[in-house]
C-alpha cells in the first residue's frame, strides 16, 4: 500500500535537505499507533534510472504509561546490497503503488508477463488497468530481469524471475541445488527470512520450497534465497482486487449558472477513479471549472455555474469497471420583471436607465445601434438580476435611444432619453455689477453667451422699448449660441440699463446690463510751488472740474527749464495724491512744472505751467568737530567743510556755545569765520560749555554740527607718549650724500620739551637740523655721512612725566677696493686667482665681487663674473696664446667700489701652435626712450595706514624719476617718500589724510624723450568699520573728537 495517499491526522511524511552535507532525510511519523499498524514498511526511493529501497518491521504493543524513543530509521536496512546502483541516490520523493485485482469474471493475467512482452507506449495503459501505481519501480525490476544469468554451480535450478499472486493468497518459491548439503537461507529485501505462520520451509530431495501464506501489499517485494556463496533472487507482485463500480452515473438535466453533482459509488474506500467528459480525462485543479470530492466509496463530479458548453457524456472508469451519464444543460426561461423606462432631464443632471430580469445574467447596451463604451463619466452597473446604465452630468450629445440586451436571449429592453436645458445668461465677462463702459465715439458690440436646449429666443429692451433687429445705430443680433448689442458711434445719452429675455420650452432667464458710456477728464488747473530746496521742490494741484465719467486714477507730472520748450516726464507710475515732489534739479536753474490726469479712458490735455521757481538750498552740516586745544580761559575747536555746498557756495561759519545748564546759545565770533579753527577766548576758569559750528551761504546757516559732550576750560595735563613711525623701528639706513628727513610725531600737553642725543652725547646743530612742533619732532640731514650713523635717543618731557624713543641710523656708502688680488695658477685656458676681502667696506655688509680681465694688447676690461661671493675663482674659456690681466672689485648694497684692484704680474695662455685672430665686434646701441611697463593704478587709502604708489619704467639712459600731485611736484616733503631700484619706482605717502587725495603723475625724463602716468588715490577715513571718503561716520554711542 502507498502510505502517501494515506498521510494525514494519524501519519505524517516528512522530507528536508541539508544544503551543507547534501543529504536528503526522509522521516515517517505515526501518532497514536494502533494495533493493526504493525507489519513490514519498505521505503523505495528512485532517481532518473536508479532505483533502492530499504524495510523494517514495526510491532505494537500496548501503552504502557511510557513512551519509549523509536528511531525509525535505525530500522531500516538496504536493500540495494550488492547492486551495481547501491548507495549512489539522491532521495527525491516517495514512490506510490497500486496494484489492481483482475475482475473474477475474466481469467487471470499475469501482469509481469503481459509487461515484458507490451510495447512500452501501452505502459501506462496496462498500469491503470491493472492498478499498478508503482510503474516505474516494476519497469526497473523487468530491467534487472532481462539480464543474462551467469550459469551457477550451486543451483541446478534457480527461482523464476518473477511471481504473481493477488492479495491474500499464497504463493510458492522452488530451487533445485547441485549440491544438497549446502544449507539455504531465504531473504527478503536483504533481511533473512525465520520460519513462521506466514512462512514455510519445505526440503523435498535437491528442492528447496519457502511457502508464503495470506499474502498481503507488504509482502510485494525482492526475494533471493542463498547456497553457499552464490544466489539467486525473484521479484513478487501482489495484486489488488479490481475495483468496481456499485453505484451507476444517472442522466441528469440542469439549467445554465447552476451547480451540477454527478455522483457515483466504487467497491473500495478512496479508490482510484478517473472521470472523462467526452472520451477526455477531466484533470481537476486550481484554474478549473470541475472538482472532484470523495467521501469514502462516493465519488462526485462537481461542475459550478454550468453552462451550454457544459452539455456532454461524463463518464467514470475504475480498475474493474466504468459507468457513463449524459448532462444536458439548457436556458433558464427569461422574464422580465422591470423594463427600461423614456426619460428627460435636464442637462448636468445624472440619467440612471435601471432594468430588471428574472435571471442573474450579462448583457450588452446599445445607444443608436453602437455598444456603449464605459467612461469616467459613464458606468455600466450589473448586481445580480439588476442592469443600470449610469451616466454622470448629462451632455446635449447623450440624447439617443438606449437598448438592453441580455447575453444568450432574444430579447431587447428599449428606452428613449431626451436631454433638455433651461435657457441661461453668461455675464462672466462683465463687473459684478453687470456694468459696461464704453468710450464716446466708439462702437459697442456687446456679445452676450447664451445657453438652452432647445436654444432660446432671445430679446433686448431699453425702459420698456423693445431694441428690433435690422440696421439702425442701436440693435440686437441672435446666434445660435449668443446674443448681440450692437451700438455705432456710442453716445453720452447711450448710457442706461438695457434688458436681455431668453425663453425656451424649459423655462425663462433675464438679466440687466449696465452701459456707460465715458470720456477722457478736463485738465486740472496750474500746480502751485509751495516749497523749494537744492535739488527738489513740492508742488500741489487741484482735481480737473469733469472727471469724463470715470473715475481719476493718477497724475502725470512733467517739468522744463524756463528758457527750454522740451518738457521732460517726472513719474512714469501714476501719482495717486494732488501733491508731488520733483528731484534731480539743477540750483540756480529756473523751472516751471504742469499736470495731466489721467482716468480709464485715456489722458487729459495738460494744464497751464506753474510760476517759474529756483531751486536754492543751504549746505550741509560741518563735519568732524573737534576740540584742538584747551586751556584755562579758552577753548580752540577745528572742524571739516560740509560734505555738500551747493550752488550757493559756502560764505564761513558761525561758531556757537553755551554753558552746561543753559539755553541760551552765544555767537563766538562777530564775523563769519572763513578757515575750519577758531578759539572762544575770556572764558571762566572750570566752566563746562557746549559748541556748535554753522556753515553760512546765500541760502541761509546750515543744520548745526554739535561737539557731542561738554568741554571743561582748563588746561589738561597729557602724558607725552612718542609714535615710533614702523620704518623707523628698525634701522634706518641711506647712503652718503641723501638726504635724511626723519618726522617723529609725538603727544603731550601742555607743549612738551624734547632732547636729542647721539651715543649718549649732544648733537651737533651744525650737521643735524632739529625741528620741533607742538605735534612732532623732525631730524634733516641735508648730506648724509658715513659719521652721521649711530643710536639718537629722543626725550619727551611734560612737567613730570618723561618718554623715551631710540633711532638707529646707518649711513652707507660704496667699499674700497680688495686689498690683494693674486694668479695662483695657470693651466690650460684657465687662470685661478684669490684675493682678500677690502679693508673699507663701507659701513656694509659685502654682498660680492666682480671680476674683469683684460688683454695686455689693448687693456680693454672686459667683466667675466658679477655678484660673486667666494674670495678666489677660476677663469676658464680664455684666448690661447694672449697675455691677460685681471682685476677686482667689490660689492655692497651701494654698488660697486669706485677702484678695482689688478694683479701685478699677467698670465700667458701657452700656444699650442695655433693662431687666434681677434674678432671684430660692432657696438651695440643700448639707448632707449623712457617707457612705463607697468602703470599706475588706481588706488584706496585708509587715513593713518601708509600707503604706496608703484610703477615701472625703462630706458637708457637712466631715466630721472619726478612725482607730482595734482601736477605739482613732490619735493622735499618730509610726508613723502620715493623710491627707484631696478627701475620700479615707489611713491610712499606717510600716514595719509584725506587732504592727501588727489591725482599723482609719475614723470620719466631722459635724453631721448619725456613720459608721464597718471592714476587717483582715495582717502578713506574709517570708525568702527564704517568708511567714508572725507566724512567720519560715528556710530550709536560712540563720541565724537
Amino acid at each position: 500500500m502507498d502510505l502517501a495517499s494515506k498521510a494525514g491526522k494519524h501519519l505524517q511524511l516528512k522530507e528536508t535537505f541539508e544544503r551543507q552535507t547534501r543529504m536528503y532525510t526522509f522521516e515517517m511519523q505515526i501518532i497514536k499507533a494502533k494495533e493493526n499498524y504493525a507489519g513490514n514498511y519498505r521505503c523505495e526511493v528512485t532517481y532518473k534510472d536508479k532505483f533502492d529501497s530499504c524495510s523494517f518491521d514495526l510491532e505494537v504493543h500496548e501503552s504502557t504509561g511510557m513512551t519509549p524513543n523509536i528511531d525509525i530509521r535505525s530500522a531500516f536496512k538496504r536493500s540495494g546490497e550488492g547492486q551495481e546502483d547501491a548507495g549512489e541516490l539522491d532521495f527525491s520523493g516517495l514512490l506510490k503503488r497500486r496494484e489492481v485485482k483482475p475482475q473474477e469474471e475474466e481469467p487471470e493475467v499475469d501482469v509481469w508477463e503481459l509487461l515484458k512482452n507490451a510495447n512500452p507506449n501501452e505502459y501506462e495503459k496496462i498500469a491503470f488497468q491493472y492498478g499498478i501505481t508503482d510503474l516505474r519501480g516494476m519497469l526497473k525490476r523487468l530491467k534487472r530481469m532481462r539480464r543474462v544469468e551467469k550459469k551457477s554451480a550451486a543451483f541446478a535450478k534457480i527461482l523464476d524471475p518473477a511471481y504473481q499472486v493477488d492479495k491474500g493468497g499464497r504463493v510458492r518459491f522452488v530451487v533445485e541445488l547441485a549440491d544438497p548439503k549446502l544449507e539455504v537461507k531465504w531473504y527478503k529485501n536483504g533481511q533473512e527470512i525465520r520460519p513462521s505462520t506466514k512462512y514455510i520451509f519445505e526440503h523435498k530431495g535437491c528442492e528447496r520450497i519457502m511457502f508464503i501464506n495470506n499474502c498481503s501489499l507488504t509482502d510485494d517485494s525482492e526475494y533471493y534465497v542463498t547456497a553457499g556463496d552464490e544466489k539467486c533472487s525473484t521479484e513478487l507482485f501482489v495484486r489488488e482486487p479490481p475495483i468496481m463500480v456499485t453505484k451507476q452515473l444517472e442522466d441528469t438535466k440542469a439549467y445554465c449558472g447552476e451547480r451540477v453533482e454527478l455522483e457515483c459509488e466504487v467497491s473500495e474506500d478512496d479508490a482510484n477513479v478517473k472521470w472523462f467528459k467526452n472520451g477526455e480525462e477531466i484533470f481537476p485543479g486550481p484554474k478549473s471549472r470541475y472538482r472532484i470530492k470523495v467521501e469514502g466509496k462516493k465519488h462526485i463530479l462537481i461542475i459550478e455555474g454550468a453552462t451550454k458548453a457544459d452539455t456532454a457524456e461524463y463518464s467514470v472508469m475504475t480498475t474493474g469497471g466504468q459507468s457513463s451519464a449524459k448532462l444536458s444543460v439548457d436556458l433558464k426561461p427569461l422574464k422580465i420583471l422591470t423594463p427600461l423606462t423614456d426619460q428627460t432631464v435636464n442637462l448636468g443632471k445624472e440619467i440612471c436607465l435601471k432594468c430588471e430580469v428574472s435571471e442573474n445574467i450579462t448583457g450588452k447596451w446599445t445607444k443608436n445601434g453602437l455598444p456603449v463604451q464605459e467612461s469616467d463619466r459613464l458606468k455600466v452597473v450589473h448586481k445580480g438580476r439588476i442592469h443600470k446604465l449610469v451616466i454622470a452630468n448629462a451632455l446635449i450629445e447623450d440624447e439617443g435611444d438606449y437598448v438592453f440586451t441580455p447575453d444568450a436571449y432574444n430579447i431587447t429592453l428599449p428606452a428613449k432619453v431626451h436631454v433638455i436645458d433651461p435657457p441661461k445668461i453668461i455675464l462672466d465677462g462683465l463687473d459684478a455689477d453687470n456694468t459696461v463702459t464704453v468710450i464716446a465715439g466708439s462702437k459697442l458690440r456687446l456679445e452676450i453667451p447664451v445657453t438652452g436646449e432647445p436654444p432660446p429666443k432671445a430679446i433686448w429692451s431699453r425702459a420698456d422699448k423693445a431694441i428690433m433687429e435690422g440696421s439702425g445705430r442701436i440693435r440686437a443680433e441672435s446666434y445660435p449660441d449668443s446674443s448681440t448689442l450692437v451700438i455705432d458711434v456710442a453716445e453720452k445719452d447711450d448710457s442706461g440699463v438695457y434688458h436681455i429675455n431668453l425663453k425656451n420650452e424649459a423655462g425663462e432667464a433675464h438679466a440687466s446690463i449696465k452701459i456707460k458710456v465715458v470720456d477722457i477728464p478736463d485738465p486740472p488747473v496750474a500746480p502751485n510751488v509751495t516749497e523749494v530746496g537744492d535739488d527738489w521742490c513740492i508742488m500741489s494741484w487741484e482735481p480737473p472740474v469733469y472727471d469724463g465719467g470715470s473715475p481719476i486714477l493718477g497724475y502725470f507730472i512733467e517739468r522744463k527749464k524756463k528758457q527750454s520748450s522740451r518738457w521732460m516726464r517726472l513719474n512714469f507710475d501714476l501719482c495717486k495724491e494732488t501733491t508731488f515732489e520733483p528731484k534731480k534739479m539743477i540750483e540756480g536753474v529756473a523751472y516751471e512744472v504742469r499736470i495731466f490726469a489721467v482716468n480709464a479712458i485715456g489722458i487729459s490735455k495738460p494744464s497751464m505751467p506753474s510760476r517759474p521757481f529756483v531751486p536754492l538750498a543751504v549746505t550741509s552740516p560741518p563735519t568732524l568737530l573737534a576740540v584742538d586745544s584747551v586751556t584755562d580761559t579758552s577753548v580752540t575747536m577745528k572742524w571739516r567743510p560740509p560734505d555738500q555746498i551747493g550752488a550757493a557756495g559756502l560764505d564761513g561759519y558761525v561758531l556757537e556755545y553755551c554753558f552746561e545748564g543753559s539755553d541760551n546759545w552765544i555767537v563766538a565770533n562777530t564775523d563769519l569765520i572763513d578757515k575750519t579753527k577758531f578759539t572762544i577766548t575770556d572764558l571762566p576758569t572750570d566752566a563746562k560749555i557746549f559748541v556748535r559750528v554753522k556753515a553760512v551761504n546765500k541760502a541761509g546757516a546750515s543744520e548745526p554740527k554739535y561737539y557731542s559732550q561738554p568741554i571743561l576750560v582748563k588746561q589738561i595735563i597729557e602724558p607725552p607718549k612718542i609714535r615710533i613711525p614702523r620704518h623707523l623701528k628698525q634701522t634706518y639706513i641711506r647712503r652718503v650724500g641723501e638726504a635724511v628727513n626723519l618726522v617723529i610725531p609725538f603727544q603731550g600737553k601742555p607743549r612738551p620739551e624734547l632732547t636729542w642725543k647721539k651715543d649718549g652725547a649732544e648733537i651737533d646743530k651744525n650737521q643735524i637740523n632739529i625741528r620741533n612742533s607742538e605735534t612732532d619732532t623732525i631730524i634733516f640731514i641735508r648730506k648724509a655721512e658715513r659719521s652721521h650713523s649711530g643710536k639718537y635717543d629722543l626725550q619727551v618731557k611734560v612737567e613730570k612725566y618723561t618718554e623715551t624713543a631710540s633711532i638707529d641710523i646707518q649711513i652707507v656708502d660704496r667699499p674700497g677696493p680688495p686689498q690683494l688680488v693674486k694668479i695662483e695658477d695657470v693651466w690650460g685656458e684657465n687662470v685661478a686667482l684669490s684675493w682678500t676681502p677690502p679693508k673699507d667696506d663701507g659701513n656694509a655688509a659685502i654682498t660680492g665681487y666682480t671680476i674683469q680681465k683684460a688683454d695686455k694688447k689693448s687693456m680693454e676690461w672686459f667683466t667675466v663674473i658679477e655678484h660673486y661671493h667666494r674670495t678666489s675663482a677660476t677663469i676658464t674659456e680664455l684666448v690661447i696664446g694672449n697675455e691677460y690681466y685681471f682685476r677686482v672689485f667689490a660689492e655692497n648694497m651701494c654698488g660697486l667700489s669706485e677702484d678695482a684692484t689688478m694683479t701685478k704680474e699677467s698670465a700667458v695662455i701657452a700656444k699650442d701652435g695655433k693662431i687666434y685672430k681677434n674678432p671684430v665686434y660692432e657696438d651695440f646701441d643700448f639707448t632707449e626712450a623712457p617707457m612705463f611697463t607697468q602703470p599706475l593704478v588706481n588706488t584706496y587709502a585708509i587715513a593713518g595706514y601708509n600707503a604706496t604708489l608703484n610703477c615701472s619704467v625703462r630706458g637708457n639712459p637712466k631715466p630721472k624719476i619726478t612725482w607730482m600731485k595734482n601736477k605739482v611736484a613732490i619735493v622735499d616733503d618730509p610726508r613723502y617718500r620715493m623710491f627707484s631700484n631696478q627701475g620700479v619706482c615707489t611713491l610712499e605717502i606717510r600716514k595719509p589724510s584725506p587732504y592727501d587725495g588727489g591725482t599723482y603723475c609719475c614723470k620719466a625724463v631722459n635724453d631721448l624723450g619725456t613720459v608721464e602716468i597718471e592714476c587717483k588715490l582715495e582717502v578713506k577715513v574709517i570708525y568702527q568699520g564704517v568708511n567714508t571718503p572725507g566724512q567720519p561716520v560715528f556710530l550709536a554711542g560712540q563720541q565724537q573728537l
